[in-house]
C-alpha cells in the first residue's frame, strides 16, 4: 500500500465516521427514544380527602418495574389557587429535597439549593426548577403521572 493510498483511505474513514456521528445526533434529537409518543402512567397516590387544603404535603406512590414493587415520593402542593405535584429530586445532582414549613421552601441538604413553593430556584446551584409531575383526581382518588420504562407497569 502506498502512502497516498493509506492517507486517502484514512480521510475517507474519518469523513464517514463524522457523517455517521452527525446523523446519529440528529436522529437522537429529532426522535428521542419515542418519548414524544409515550404517555404518563398514572399511579394511585392518596385519597382526595387527604389533599392539602393549603401548603405542601409529602406523599408516596407505588409502581412496578420488571416484577419489583417500587415506592417513590412526591410533594403535593396547593398554592395560589393551584394544585400540582412536584418531584422531590433536586435538579442539581439528583439529591432528595426536604420541605421547610417555616420558610415555605424546598431545601436540598447536599449543596444548599433552595426552591420556592412553585418549585422555582431561589438560591444555590440548581440549574432548573423542580419537575412538575402530572396530577389528576378521579372518583375520590389522586393519581400521579410518571414516565415508566416501556416494560414497567403501574401498581
Amino acid at each position: 500500500m502506498t502512502r497516498r493510498g493509506f492517507l486517502t483511505g484514512t480521510v475517507k474513514a474519518v469523513i464517514a465516521a463524522v457523517i455517521t456521528g452527525v446523523g446519529a445526533v440528529a436522529a437522537y434529537f429529532m426522535y428521542p427514544a419515542g418519548m414524544r409518543a409515550r404517555q404518563p402512567v398514572y399511579c394511585e397516590c392518596m385519597e382526595e380527602e387527604a389533599l392539602p387544603k393549603k401548603g405542601v404535603k409529602r406523599a408516596e406512590y407505588r409502581f412496578e418495574i420488571k416484577g419489583r414493587q417500587m415506592t417513590a415520593s412526591v410533594y403535593i402542593v396547593r398554592h395560589d389557587g393551584g394544585l400540582y405535584a412536584l418531584s422531590p429530586v433536586c435538579s442539581h445532582l439528583g439529591c432528595i429535597v426536604n420541605y421547610n414549613r417555616h420558610k415555605n421552601e424546598f431545601i436540598c441538604p447536599c449543596h444548599g439549593g433552595k426552591y420556592d413553593e412553585g418549585g422555582n430556584v431561589i438560591a444555590g446551584p440548581p440549574p432548573a426548577p423542580l419537575s412538575r409531575l402530572p396530577l389528576k383526581v378521579e372518583q375520590g382518588r389522586v393519581y400521579i403521572g410518571v414516565m415508566l420504562p416501556q416494560t414497567a407497569a403501574a401498581a
